[in-house]
């Protein structure tokens, strides 16, 4: 397992958390209505540092973006989700994590009809 956390920087005197998920390690994910801007702090399962992105400015208007881990970094696109992000996981904020299982949005990208699926499981 890996943890994702996502902070909010602009926000109250020292930012805000906005989500951590624990989630199957994972190249890249996406987020649900992200802030402006995002610190990404991503850990292995001994807590280890292996990514991390600061500063990561929205780049477009859209309800989500992308986050990659290129090596050690992590970088942000927001995107319109398409047919290649179908069974992606998706963070809420918060920190819930699902799978995208569909999306669809108007050409005037005006709105949008998604869903997403939940599985947990105790240990």
């Amino acid at each position: 397992m890996e943890t994702w956390e996502l902070w909010f920087g602009e926000a109250a005197a020292a930012g805000l958390p906005f989500a951590r998920s624990k989630i199957e390690p994972a190249e890249a994910v996406l987020v649900h209505s992200a802030p402006p801007s995002l610190e990404v702090i991503v850990t292995d399962a001994e807590g280890r540092r292996t990514a991390h992105g600061r500063d990561l400015q929205r780049t477009a208007e859209s309800p989500m973006c992308r986050l990659v881990k290129r090596g050690d970094e992590v970088v942000r696109e927001d995107v319109w989700p398409g047919e290649a992000d179908i069974g992606e996981v998706v963070l809420l904020p918060g920190g819930e994590a699902g799978h995208l299982c569909a999306w669809w949005h108007a050409p005037d990208q005006l709105e949008w009809r998604w869903r997403v699926e939940f599985y947990n499981k105790k240990s």
